[in-house]
């Protein structure tokens, strides 16, 4: 592995482990630009203002929220892949499809998978697009 990939995949390490401490501005600097593409919705997230919406968003009813790395490397000349368990427990308002679901108190662990690309020559991320089935969480909580 090159010093360049060794990089991007501490930079998405260090990315994902920022998720779960909620440090916003520190994973907001781990790109050249925030975009997050979100493959089970096909909901896209682009700029800072858009990103930092989808925090708020996704950490409202899960505020425990996070990641387990299964797998990680680089793949190709931009991309680092990454393999993951996602979790969490609904303890805030979920709106979905309009309808609020009040909390349950219930917990998820989902198998996703993400790929994050680079910016070409640095380490800066310039898209994370995440790839699971719509409806895994709302199934995995009973809803």
């Amino acid at each position: 592995m090159t010093d360049l990939e060794q990089a991007r995949v501490k930079i998405v390490r260090d990315h994902m482990a920022l998720e779960i401490t909620h440090e916003w501005d520190a994973v907001i600097d781990t790109f050249a630009h925030p975009r997050y593409e979100l493959y089970g919705n096909g909901t896209v997230f682009d700029g800072e203002e858009a990103v930092r919406k989808y925090f708020a968003m996704s950490r409202t009813p899960f505020p425990d929220q996070a990641n387990e790395v299964i797998a990680i490397g680089a793949a190709g000349e931009h991309v680092v892949l990454v393999e993951f368990w996602l979790t969490g427990t609904h303890l805030g308002p979920l709106t979905v499809d309009g309808t609020v679901i009040e909390p349950t108190g219930k917990s998820f662990r989902v198998r996703m998978a993400a790929s994050f690309e680079f910016a070409p020559g640095t380490d800066r991320i310039i898209c994370e697009r995440a790839y699971f089935g719509e409806g895994m969480i709302a199934k995995e909580l009973g809803l």
